[in-house]
């Protein structure tokens, strides 16, 4: 239950509600002329202040977010479950913080009593909302869809966000998968079941977005088809397999550069030996060459010349030829003796070569063999590293395909899921009989006090193809102000079962947008039947009303006064409103 709401600036009227019925109103003045206006005198700003305090999400258009309030720390007191009296703090200035006394924020196993608890403590906001849901909403496990903030959003509707259009949405653009699962969380329905729809809602969107994608020509490259990426998928497979294979295989040789660094040397070596080859085998040639024309001069034929030509030669003379014939046949030979002994020794040295080629082949051979079989630790570090690139683009591959899965995914599918799904609500519904029948016969009773006995006035809930569908129905007689009064009904029935069954808290917000147009005898039967009812469900029930609205009401015999709690609202310009001042 709500308490007090408060504020550190002394010029804001502090607002005290008790249990039952709590009426707020905004009185004009004697001063007041035809053109003033109580829309600002502050009451849909309570809503909104009570909001912000239970945690809402605060931006730059929000109330609190207005210059002239920013700095201003708002308080609301109120009876926390298994706790006692609460208070919660929190500014505009500091959005993010929210301050609660006593701390509440113990385990969800804890035994609550006034002596378990500690003193202030500063929380975040989203800290301070799940708080909510556990102890107001009573929600302890994971529950996707199902949001305490949206379900305050029916227990106090906000005229800022269109709160008053529809029964079962609290903003005009929501989606109806996102309210009816935290509806029939509020009702005692399956809400995992209906959070199904929502989920079933989202991947056909999922689709949808992906479908556009593949149309646009460069994202549809980026996503591409089932058909290619299988294909690229099994390459970059085989790539990942063949590295795995080379890593499993590989074997670190110790000293592996110094193995390197024989081998390279042994190469040089070998290359060496070779380019001297090729040079002893040229002066092989040319001595092999030489050789053959180091030979004795024929001169035999010189004697019978002298003899033709009448010379006599003397015994000196013949003698001096003789001496130089020996001379020359010395000289060839030793001639000879040399170029033989030369192509000995390079007939030696290449064959010394050859030897030495095969012992320094057989080196190389071991040294290749053992750099061959292993390697050292950085060509392990890099293949590991190659290995986890490519492991990388197959994860990406992957993740390509199953959203090009997605994609391509038969619409036939999804329909048969939702099919699925819808079948099983229904059975739910079903087996659920008692819980749909009390909500009904609740909200039927509340609209027949207001409209009379004959009135026909119903929830209908079923499976639909896309969401649970609830709608609450009463027949119209195009009265104004219908379509109001079966938000009151509704939101009277959703408060009232959730109080009832513990699923939710004991308190119900209404703004006076809520009963513009509403006829005098509606009115006054409302207010008497929240009255009634709060009472008899032990709830509390707070609504905003401008006095002439207020007045209708008293026309028809309801009498508001011991209803009505401070502060009194006005429209007097600079400090009637709720906050003592214009903005």
């Amino acid at each position: 239950m709500l308490r007090r709401l408060s504020a550190d600036d002394r010029r804001f009227k502090t607002a005290a509600f008790t249990a039952g019925m709590n009426l707020i109103v905004a009185d004009r003045t004697q001063s007041s002329s035809d053109t003033d206006s109580r829309n600002s005198a502050g009451k849909s700003s309570l809503v909104e202040l009570i909001h912000f305090l239970l945690g809402a999400r605060v931006t730059k258009t929000s109330l609190t977010s207005k210059k002239a309030l920013r700095e201003i720390t708002f308080s609301l007191e109120m009876t926390w479950p298994d706790a006692g009296p609460l208070q919660v703090w929190r500014t505009g200035s500091r959005p993010n913080v929210v301050h609660i006394e006593p701390d509440v924020s113990g385990g969800d196993d804890r035994q609550h009593s006034m002596f378990d608890f500690g003193g202030p403590a500063e929380l975040g906001v989203e800290d301070w909302n799940r708080l909510i849901e556990r102890d107001l909403f009573h929600l302890r496990e994971d529950h996707p869809g199902v949001s305490g903030r949206t379900m305050l959003s029916f227990l106090a509707r906000r005229a800022s966000s269109h709160g008053f259009n529809e029964a079962t949405r609290t903003f005009a653009r929501q989606a109806e998968a996102d309210a009816t699962t935290n509806l029939a969380y509020l009702l005692g329905l399956d809400w995992q079941l209906a959070n199904g729809y929502r989920e079933l809602a989202a991947r056909k969107a999922t689709r949808t977005q992906l479908r556009k994608a593949v149309n646009d020509p460069v994202w549809g490259r980026i996503v591409g088809t089932t058909a290619d990426l299988r294909g690229q998928i099994t390459l970059a497979q085989a790539q990942v397999d063949r590295l795995q294979a080379q890593i499993a295989d590989f074997q670190v040789v110790p000293e592996y550069e110094r193995v390197k660094e024989q081998a390279d040397d042994v190469a040089r070596q070998i290359k060496q030996l070779a380019q001297n080859d090729v040079i002893d085998r040229d002066n092989l040639e040319e001595l092999q060459q030489a050789i053959t024309e180091a030979s004795d001069v024929d001169t035999g034929y010189l004697r019978p010349v002298y003899e033709e030509l009448g010379v006599v030669l003397s015994d000196q003379v013949r003698r001096r030829f003789d001496e130089v014939q020996t001379f020359h046949h010395s000289v060839v030979r030793n001639r000879r003796r040399f170029l033989d002994a030369e192509i000995a020794e390079l007939t030696d040295r290449l064959e010394g070569r050859r030897a030495e080629r095969a012992r320094l082949g057989e080196e190389q051979s071991r040294l290749l063999r053992i750099l061959n079989d292993g390697g050292a630790l950085e060509a392990l570090t890099a293949l590991q590293q190659a290995l986890a690139r490519e492991q990388a683009t197959l994860e990406a591959l992957r993740h390509r395909y199953d959203a090009a899965q997605t994609l391509e995914a038969s619409a036939r599918q999804i329909t048969a899921q939702r099919l699925q799904l819808q079948q099983a609500v229904t059975t739910d519904l079903d087996e659920r009989a008692e819980q749909t029948a009390e909500a009904t016969l609740l909200f039927s009773q509340y609209a027949q006090r207001l409209y009379g006995q004959g009135r026909e006035a119903y929830l209908a809930i079923e499976a639909g193809p896309n969401s649970l569908q609830i709608r609450p129905h009463i027949h119209s007689d195009d009265s104004r102000g219908i379509s109001s009064m079966v938000i009151f009904c509704f939101d009277l029935t959703l408060a009232v079962l959730a109080h009832r069954h513990g699923r939710g808290p004991d308190f119900l917000i209404h703004d006076s947008h809520l009963f513009d147009g509403v006829d005098d005898r509606q009115l006054a039967a409302a207010l008497k039947l929240a009255a009634d009812v709060t009472r008899e469900e032990d709830l509390q029930y707070i609504a905003t009303f401008n006095s002439d609205d207020l007045d209708k009401a008293t026309r028809r015999g309801f009498d508001p006064a011991p209803y009505v709690r401070q502060p009194h609202l006005t429209d007097r310009l600079n400090d009637g409103g709720l906050f003592g001042l214009r903005f």
